[in-house]
């Protein structure tokens, strides 16, 4: 709660609460969704350890350690490292210290990435995903007034962009839009937070979304309420937000269905 990077002081994290928040997070994907969990293990040496999705980038049966842009989270990849071991992904380490790379940079739509050059993510960072992931096209989005590329954008469905209104929001949009031979469709929301949410498509649920709580974000959540064709389920994120924490931070979505 202290410790944790934060890009603006704010109001103190209510310990308590973001544990509640958290937990039921964690049951909505294990319980309610019925997806296999692997829990890291918490590290009180690393306060921002619960943002996992900076640590990797998994896409099919490749895994990306990242090199966090802020040194005093490059351990978090260590723990990462140990757990998608544990299920044989074709792992590979983000070793060039001029690279920098935070998994909430990276948007990837099923067709090609998007990655944003951030406080976080340089142009070395996203070269070597691009190195790696040779089979997708990779674009990247010069990222203002905002910690990473996802605070203010998410995949909402299949071909579907979730965007915040704010002019910078809609700048980097346009620039994704100039960058990709594929003509998305968007999903505009109010509010910058309230546009990352967690797209799952999962075969005896369909099209699931998790997004920003109506009582945290009235005006969006009605937004959200307009995709008929999706399962949709608000989760409240107030205490994460305040150490600039989004729904994708806290999970790596990855596609096996092996036992774990």
């Amino acid at each position: 709660c202290r410790q944790a990077l934060r890009s603006a002081p704010g109001a103190e994290v209510d310990f308590a609460r973001a544990e509640r928040e958290h937990q039921l997070y964690v049951g909505v994907l294990r319980g309610k969704l019925g997806l296999q969990v692997l829990e890291l293990p918490a590290d009180e040496s690393l306060p921002d350890c619960v943002f996992v999705e900076d640590a990797a980038v998994v896409c099919e049966e490749t895994a990306l350690l990242t090199r966090p842009g802020a040194p005093s989270r490059r351990k978090e990849v260590e723990a990462m490292k140990r757990v998608l071991e544990s299920l044989n992904l074709n792992i590979v380490e983000m070793v060039d210290e001029n690279a920098t790379l935070d998994g909430g940079d990276v948007l990837f739509t099923g067709r090609e990435f998007f990655v944003g050059l951030s406080r976080r993510t340089n142009q070395r960072g996203a070269e070597i995903l691009a190195d790696i992931f040779k089979d997708y096209a990779v674009s990247t989005v010069p990222v203002h007034d905002s910690l990473h590329l996802k605070s203010f954008c998410s995949m909402a469905g299949p071909n579907l962009i979730a965007i915040g209104s704010s002019e910078a929001a809609q700048k980097a949009l346009k620039t994704m839009q100039q960058m990709s031979d594929h003509r998305y469709d968007k999903l505009t929301v109010p509010d910058d937070a309230a546009a990352n949410c967690i797209y799952l498509n999962i075969p005896s649920k369909g099209h699931v979304l998790l997004h920003r709580a109506p009582e945290e974000y009235p005006e969006s959540a009605k937004v959200f309420e307009k995709l008929k064709d999706h399962m949709l389920i608000p989760i409240a994120n107030t205490e994460l937000e305040k150490v600039d924490g989004a729904l994708t931070c806290c999970s790596v979505l990855i596609n096996k269905s092996s036992e774990l």
